[in-house]
């Protein structure tokens, strides 16, 4: 009698949990994703966060230099034109504006002067063009000097892991607040993130888009 092959195995798997609201970190990245942008200049690259209904979204400056006009991407794809409205050079932030701000999904604004270290924050950008992605870690220090921009500035620090094309994204606090604009790293001689990372405070960084928007 021949032998009969083998059923093939079925690996044993839990069963489908039920849906349930999200919550905790991930919770917090469903809250901010929709408002944070990558950035196209055609030569490099960068991330935003859209600050109001109007069509504004934040960035850095380095992230637009020399450029007059961008391609915004949405968190489902959208690629939108956008204007260079204005920046700041010596604090690193520039503001860009769209004509369909009815695409747009505001993000909302925390106060920086109420963090504290220790605190978990969520960084979130297009690190390497790698658009949406989400690192968490903690405030590491709080008004650290480095140079920003044109100049030294004090900045938040975070060891949230923040790499090239992440600058001009949000860093955000465990409720999905905006408590800083994610600018720079210190990287290793081999460049990379090493765990030190620095976002400019909302607190500061806010009034600054405020004054681009009104002139």
């Amino acid at each position: 009698m021949s032998e009969q092959p083998a059923a093939p195995a079925a690996l044993p798997r839990v069963a489908p949990a039920p849906s349930a609201p999200l919550t905790g970190l991930s919770a917090t990245a469903a809250r901010v994703l929709p408002s944070v942008v990558s950035i196209e200049t055609g030569t490099s690259g960068g991330s935003g966060f859209v600050v109001d209904g109007q069509g504004h979204i934040l960035t850095n400056a380095h992230v637009v230099a020399g450029s007059t006009q961008v391609t915004v991407v949405l968190a489902d794809g959208t690629r939108l034109t956008a204007r260079v409205a204005g920046a700041d050079g010596g604090e690193d932030l520039a503001v860009l504006e769209v004509d369909h701000p009815a695409e747009l999904t505001p993000a909302t604004l925390g106060r920086s002067s109420e963090l504290a270290v220790g605190d978990q924050v969520l960084a979130i950008g297009s690190p390497l063009g790698l658009s949406g992605t989400v690192t968490s870690g903690i405030v590491s220090a709080l008004d650290r000097e480095v140079r920003l921009g044109d100049s030294r500035r004090t900045a938040v620090q975070t060891d949230a892991s923040i790499n090239p094309g992440n600058s001009g994204g949000p860093l955000v606090n465990a409720q999905g607040e905006v408590v800083g604009v994610n600018t720079a790293i210190a990287a290793s001689r081999g460049g990379g993130n090493i765990g030190i990372g620095f976002a400019i405070p909302i607190d500061r960084a806010a009034p600054i888009a405020e004054r681009i928007i009104r002139n």
